[in-house]
Formats: structure tokens, sequence, C-alpha cells
């Protein structure tokens, strides 16, 4: 029989690593499921310099590695592997199921942090010029393309926040969309056209990114949707605003989401639907998606977690029902008398 859990945290990142913080220092013993590309987006990236307590900066591995030993030292536990499917309880106080392959976990809560990855244009030369020259997050690396020329890549209000916000430190900003229209709501794009320094580059699409030579940054190759001439911009960086996707699959049907993907979260709390199941980090947060925001939240499931299995009491299993088909019985659950 599975041992029931107190906390399972599916997913890394500054959320989960600080929500398996927060609850093994409560002595809540918490497992962590943190997939194969454990520490999120922050592994993809180099100098980390707006995360608080780095004044000289810290590379994002590291501060990802760092996040991850704090965890482990008061106890959390690591299962270096990927959630393919999950069975969340219906009502309070049962046992939801997180399965690793064929292993089960049983658990009375469950923090969700699966993150939610950059959309990619998918051209040659941008896997491997990520970080060194091609970014997805101005305000994490603006200021290392002070006065040089900077490329955007989209059209919606995401790309015009971004290019805005690379106009104060660039030299040049050229945002590049495959349309002369753009999604972008018209007082944005009234505000990317007022900037002096914002030029619009339509209808062109990347074509690729290709290497500096001498180690600089790359040129940017530009094909005309309408078959006009290509554009070459010789030593640009790039930030690529196309918008991000919400790690949500797993719980796809589960539990509520909005639109795009990403899970809903009950006021100003963690909760979600299912009782017992937490939501943290860039899988609920599609406005900030920092770093140091989702740490916060992560602090935050940690304690919702707390104070619910505080409050709840487990529920018993029924007679003549094996353990683990508690959670699948809970789905069909009759409402309690009033």
């Amino acid at each position: 029989m599975p041992k029931i859990e107190n906390v399972i945290i599916v997913g890394s990142g500054p959320a989960g690593y600080t929500a398996a913080l927060y609850t093994s220092r409560a002595n809540l013993e918490p497992l962590v499921v943190e997939g194969f590309l454990w520490g999120g987006l922050l592994q993809q990236t180099t100098e980390v310099e707006n995360y608080p307590g780095f004044p000289e900066g810290i590379m994002g591995p590291a501060l990802m590695q760092a996040m991850r030993d704090q965890a482990e030292r008061f106890g959390t536990r690591f299962e270096t592997d990927v959630a393919t499917r999950v069975e969340l309880a219906g009502e309070p106080g049962g046992i939801h199921k997180v399965f690793v392959g064929d292993e089960e976990h049983q658990a009375r809560t469950v923090i969700l942090s699966m993150g939610a990855e950059h959309k990619k244009l998918g051209v040659p030369g941008e896997d491997e010029l990520g970080g060194r020259g091609v970014s997805y997050c101005a305000t994490c690396d603006a200021a290392f393309f002070k006065d040089r020329h900077i490329v955007v890549v989209g059209g919606g209000d995401s790309a015009m926040e971004e290019a805005i916000f690379l106009a104060k430190f660039g030299s040049k900003v050229s945002i590049v969309h495959r349309r002369d229209e753009f999604r972008a709501s018209q007082i944005m794009l009234d505000r990317a056209k007022a900037s002096e320094n914002i030029e619009f580059l339509t209808p062109y699409l990347v074509e690729r990114f290709e290497a500096d030579e001498a180690g600089g940054l790359p040129r940017v190759h530009l094909r005309h949707v309408g078959g006009g001439e290509p554009l070459v911009i010789e030593g640009a960086g790039s930030f690529i605003a196309i918008g991000h996707e919400p790690q949500s699959e797993l719980v796809a049907g589960v539990i509520d989401t909005d639109d795009e993907g990403y899970v809903i979260t009950q006021g100003r709390s963690t909760r979600t639907n299912r009782p017992g199941v937490f939501a943290a980090g860039d899988l609920v947060d599609h406005t900030y998606r920092q770093a140091v925001t989702a740490a916060g939240s992560g602090c935050q499931a940690a304690l919702d977690a707390e104070w619910y299995l505080r409050d709840t009491p487990e529920v018993p299993t029924p007679a003549g029902m094996p353990e683990g088909d508690l959670a699948e019985a809970q789905w069909a659950a009759p409402a309690p008398d009033a």
C-alpha cells in the first residue's frame, strides 16, 4: 500500500522549490516530482541580476541549485522524473494520486507548479543562441543590450510592452511582425508608435538567427512575407514575444483553467477547484512571470496546504473498499445532507 504523503509538489522552479522549503520547514516532509528538466526557465538563462539578495547577480542554474539545496536541507525528497497522470479527490479530506509512469504516489495535498514555457519561433539558431543574444524576457535581460539595436518579434500587447520597455535601453528597437495589422490593443500600439526609437518592420518573418563570428550579437535574417527584399539586421539582440504556454496538460479537464490554459485559483489564494489541490508560479500567472513572484506564490501555496492539513480531517476509507480506490470513489461522492 503506498504511503500517504502530506504534500506532493508537481514541478520545480522558484515556485515549486519555495513551496518545498516552506512545507519541509513545517515538518510536512514534502515529495517533489521535479521533472527531468528541473529548475524551470531559470535553468535556461545566464546571469540573473534582479533577484533580491544577489547584488552582483547570479547565474540562473546556480540560483535554482541553491533553492533546491535549501529545500533539501530541511528534508524535502525529490523524484527527478515526470508526473504522467493524476487522480484528484473530489471532496475535502480525500486522497489524491500522482503517477510517475506506473508508480503511484498518494497525498492529502498536491501543489501544482509545472510553470509555463515561452512560445518559440522554431527557426534555425534560436535554441543555440538562447541566452547569447536571443531572449524571451525584457525585464530580465534588457540591461545586457544597453545602447544596442534590439529586435522584438511579435504583434500583440506583450510585444508592445517589451518594445516600450526595451526602448529605454537600446539605441533602436525594431518590432518585427508577419502582418501589417497588429493584435495589440490600440492604446499599446499608439504608445509604441510614439516612441522615437521604435520602428515597425512588416510584413516580415524571422527566417533564422546567425551567430557572429567574433562572438558579438547575432545577425537576424528576415524574410518578406509578400516576396519583397529580405533584410539582415547586424548585431542585434532579439526578444521573442509571441506568448507563453502554461504546462497544464497534466490536469486538463480536472482542474479549472482559463481560455489560455492557465490554472484558475480562488481569490488571492492558491486554492483550485479541487479541495486540497493548490497551484503556484507561472502556471497561474500570465501577468508578471518573474522568479520572485513565482517564489512568493510558492510560499502562499505551502501555507495554504499547511492550513488545509491543519483544518481538514482525512476522509476514512469506506469499509470493504481498498485504500487505492478511494480517490476514484470521491469523484462521484454524494453531497452531504444539509
